[in-house]
């Protein structure tokens, strides 16, 4: 596929974001960007924090995950699921009850100022990671596919990425994603099922070979009981995986702030089950396809990719699709797909974002109204400009999986945020308020160490994302060494 005739599908696709964003930035407010006036269905939020959750990264490394890990990964995910019922049952109960804007409130009204702004930076650092990891891959993929063939440098397709992004984003903020998110999982959904409908053609398989072909076998393992010293024990990616959804979604602005746009508990409720048990069989989707991608690559003598000097797993579904090799129709759904599932999660990062900076940082809803717009529009610009520095450190700093990369990364940063809210919610002790900041910080660096220590110094045991529950569990007992008495 020519890079010009991909820069056409993109411009036609992001026309069609501008003027959804047209529609629903009309008469646009503060109450508007932050919580959609709490008008959101919970069918249109449920089915558009599909393809949020999804993200670019689950898109193109899921499947390029598939050669080293198997299906490995359905254990993460069957943990997930576990978490979103937390989520449903506990937290969002707590959300609404106390009607906040932003969900670390909670930690103010339950232990203090420091507590609350502690919260709120964990997840700010967790965010600005999360969003850059999944726009580093699919600016990767623009840059080996497009713009390197025409020497445009890195820094620049970076910075068109978030421009686009903030275009759209910028008048009526989440109100706009609520509605945009919808499409982008539409299109992220839809060129998964060509993509696996064309391969499979090739390969010219029926439906039964999805159950059957030997071929698979080598790719299919799920899970792994052989022993917990093992980095894909099952109990290890389970557990992990429970309690990422638990931090990575329900400690989350990003994805709270759409559940709060909905009218009331019960719709969020509604939208959180319905969404969490599509999620399940999505994901096995992804893993199906990067099987068909391995194999299909293997009989036609298709290489990884390489960038950089290595070998980028990542990049094999977009080499295959945009190849052209299965005619046109693979390509332009694959850009469609690759662009509505990149999207669909950072915009809504870079809103969420705002928001948090504007509200726990900058107390805006305590400033005049005349001068509320203005600084959240400064934020906005400010925090695009941050995501564009850390896309480029990204790469010269990331050599490996970036799905892989980005919840490893979840186990250090969002560790103190789940401490600090079990402590909140499954105690009635108090804090000193002014040492929660060290008790967090303290805990992510001692959760690094552990989790950098050859396997030989622990007895052969390798951490997975059970990291991330062992960093919560020393924020929590910092927390305890803290009680007033």
């Amino acid at each position: 596929m020519e890079p010009i005739t991909i820069l056409l599908v993109i411009a036609a696709y992001f026309g069609v974001l501008l003027l959804i964003s047209y529609f629903t930035g009309k008469n646009a407010t503060n109450e508007t960007f932050f919580k959609a006036n709490k008008q959101s269905p919970w069918y249109v939020v449920a089915f558009g924090m599909v393809g949020a959750s999804l993200s670019g990264v689950t898109f193109i490394s899921v499947p390029g995950w598939v050669r080293d890990s198997q299906f490995s990964y359905m254990q993460v995910v069957l943990g997930y699921l576990a978490g979103y019922l937390v989520i449903t049952f506990i937290l969002l109960p707590i959300y609404y009850r106390l009607n906040v804007t932003s969900i670390y409130q909670y930690l103010q009204q339950r232990f203090g100022n420091v507590s609350y702004r502690t919260g709120a930076f964990f997840f700010f650092i967790s965010r600005v990671l999360g969003a850059s990891f999944r726009l580093f891959l699919v600016a990767t993929v623009l840059q080996y596919f497009v713009f390197d063939a025409w020497n445009v440098p890195f820094f620049v397709t970076v910075t068109i990425s978030i421009l686009l992004i903030w275009l759209y984003t910028a008048r009526a903020g989440i109100k706009t994603i609520v509605w945009t998110d919808t499409l982008q999982t539409f299109f992220m959904l839809g060129s998964v099922a060509v993509a696996i409908y064309f391969v499979s053609e090739e390969l010219n398989w029926q439906f039964a070979d999805f159950f059957t072909a030997p071929r698979l076998e080598p790719y299919t393992k799920t899970f792994f009981f052989d022993s917990i010293l093992d980095r894909n024990y099952f109990w290890k990616a389970f557990l992990g995986g429970m309690f990422i959804t638990i931090c990575m979604t329900g400690l989350d602005q990003d994805m709270m702030q759409k559940n709060l746009t909905c009218r009331n508990l019960r719709d969020a409720q509604k939208n959180m089950l319905s969404y969490s048990f599509v999620f399940v069989p999505v994901n096995l989707l992804f893993l199906f396809l990067g099987a068909l991608l391995f194999i299909y690559a293997g009989e036609n003598n298709i290489a990884v990719p390489v960038m950089d000097g290595s070998a980028k797993t990542d990049l094999l579904f977009p080499e295959i699709a945009l190849s052209g090799s299965m005619g046109m129709a693979l390509p332009v759904i694959f850009i469609l797909g690759l662009i509505a599932a990149a999207y669909s999660s950072a915009d809504s990062a870079l809103t969420s974002l705002t928001t948090s900076f504007c509200v726990d940082f900058l107390n805006i809803e305590k400033r005049e109204l005349r001068d509320q717009k203005g600084l959240r529009q400064r934020v906005h610009v400010g925090i695009s400009a941050l995501l564009i520095a850390v896309i480029i450190a990204f790469k010269y700093l990331l050599d490996s999986n970036v799905i892989d990369l980005l919840l490893t990364a979840a186990t250090y940063t969002y560790g103190p945020l789940l401490g600090l809210f079990t402590f909140g919610i499954f105690t009635k002790m108090q804090v000193n308020d002014q040492w929660v900041w060290l008790v967090a910080i303290l805990s992510a660096v001692i959760t690094f160490i552990i989790g950098n220590l050859p396997p030989e110094y622990l007895g052969g045991y390798v951490f997975n994302y059970e990291l991330l529950i062992v960093n919560g569990a020393f924020t929590f007992l910092g927390l305890v060494l803290l009680r007033r008495k």
